[in-house]
């Protein structure tokens, strides 16, 4: 795992396409380093496999991102990343730690339920989908000091 570089963006925003319908742009992602998010990517033999974007203001962190590629999916990279993205967010002194997930991403779900996220909310028609908006669940993680987990 390592931070996520200019010169990776055109191989991040393939695997985004591949992975999700509604894909963000490499524009979006060239955004994200221009804005000094955290975005790490995971490798493996010398392939990005996946990458997660984390937004860190006033003492809250967002999981703006996280897609782990199609086929590696199942590995326990998706679960790495994101105790990599929770990490960060202690490091910067976050407190809580938000997300939004779609309710038809069920094992994106579970995952964030076993890392301790609970839903807190919904923003209805927040993702674009096939038939018009999806809504997406809001999860939270209240993050406590070095020590204290």
């Amino acid at each position: 795992m390592r931070p996520l570089r200019l010169e990776d963006v055109v191989a991040v925003a393939a695997l985004e396409a591949r992975a999700y319908e509604f894909p963000w742009s490499e524009g979006i992602f060239r955004d994200c380093l221009r804005a000094g998010y955290n975005c790490w990517v995971l490798v493996r033999d010398n392939t990005i496999i996946g990458y997660g974007v984390l937004s860190v203001a006033a003492g809250e962190a967002h999981v703006l991102n996280v897609c782990i590629s199609p086929d590696a999916q199942g590995d326990g990279h998706g679960r790495r990343l994101m105790r990599r993205l929770m990490d960060l967010a202690r490091w910067h002194n976050s407190e809580r730690i938000f997300l939004e997930v779609r309710p038809s991403n069920p094992r994106a779900i579970q995952l964030y339920h076993s890392l301790g996220f609970n839903e807190i909310g919904r923003r209805p028609n927040y993702y674009p989908a096939a038939r018009g908006r999806e809504d997406a669940i809001v999860m939270a993680l209240e993050l406590l000091p070095p020590g204290m987990e």
